[in-house]
């Protein structure tokens, strides 16, 4: 098959180890810079090109898409399917995992267990929007953050007060959330391909932090994960409608909850600390499905 990588950097973990699982097997591979593509949008004769280059005859894509270019990233991949390649994530899923409003109003209307989460626009709902989520300590979050990046652990009310007044008049968007204490500053990556979870991590924040990102100094390992877990981890990345997706719980007092959706989970702390070639889960996966030769219809919403 030939395939194509969208990333901005074959050198990055994750692009380089599935770069090397599908030459491994046989494939033609090619990194795709999507910043760098242009795009011919006409009925009979859709394109994609890179410089003077048409990209023609691939199989499949896998959508490694930066937060900060989701429009375009999707736009490129979205062009793809107009093309009839095979998406391993379609861009109706990225763009729905990416906004973190959206994905947890539509994780929430399917049941799925969440920290109590309130949202609002008007600064006079600030301090009901506080008593909602139990009051303080609360996380202040970003909608726009990425990698730990606009997360604020607020450890009174006055300070949770102070946090979303400075968000508000920087005209970001932001969510208030309950703290689960409990969690210990750990959380759970669950990595799921097509329904199943094929790897998990325990992902543990340094001393004096709250956010486990690995990307701020987290430590991962390997953890055993309860059918609960399990179970929560596969619908999301379902509702989502995502085929591969890095779920991310908390464990609290009444059950894990999803903290968020990742479309493009990294592979590097989940390989290294399971000893796992997710990568190569990953190949298999899009051997067995990009064969159908079209792109999927997902779930609305």
């Amino acid at each position: 098959m030939k395939i194509g990588i969208l990333s901005r950097n074959r050198k990055l973990y994750s692009t380089n180890s599935l770069t090397e699982a599908f030459e491994k097997r046989g494939h033609e591979v090619k990194v795709i810079d999507y910043l760098k593509c242009h795009m011919d949008i006409t009925s009979h004769r859709p394109m994609i090109y890179l410089g003077d280059e048409a990209l023609k005859g691939y199989d499949a894509i896998i959508p490694r898409i930066g937060a900060s270019h989701t429009f375009f990233g999707c736009a490129v991949v979205r062009q793809f399917e107009v093309m009839g390649v095979y998406s391993l994530n379609e861009s109706v899923a990225i763009s729905r995992a990416r906004d973190k409003l959206r994905s947890l109003q539509l994780l929430a209307r399917k049941g799925i267990g969440l920290p109590v989460t309130g949202f609002a626009h008007d600064p006079r709902a600030t301090k009901h929007l506080i008593r909602l989520c139990g009051g303080a300590p609360l996380v202040i979050k970003l909608l726009e953050g990425t990698q730990g990046v606009g997360v604020v652990l607020t450890e009174t009310q006055k300070a949770a007060e102070s946090v979303i007044e400075a968000f508000r008049g920087l005209n970001a968007n932001i969510l208030a959330q309950e703290y689960i204490k409990e969690a210990g500053g750990s959380d759970v990556r669950c990595f799921v391909v097509g329904n199943r979870v094929v790897a998990s991590i325990k992902r543990q924040a340094r001393e004096g932090e709250f956010r486990s990102n690995l990307h701020r100094g987290g430590t991962a390992s390997l953890v055993k994960i309860t059918p609960e877990e399990r179970s929560t981890a596969v619908r999301a990345a379902k509702i989502m409608g995502l085929s591969v997706a890095g779920v991310d719980l908390l464990r609290s007092n009444h059950g894990p909850v999803v903290m968020e959706v990742n479309s493009s989970p990294g592979l590097e702390g989940v390989e290294t600390a399971t000893g796992k070639d997710v990568a190569g889960v990953i190949v298999e996966f899009i051997e067995k499905h990009a064969s159908k030769g079209k792109t999927r219809t997902r779930g609305k919403g």
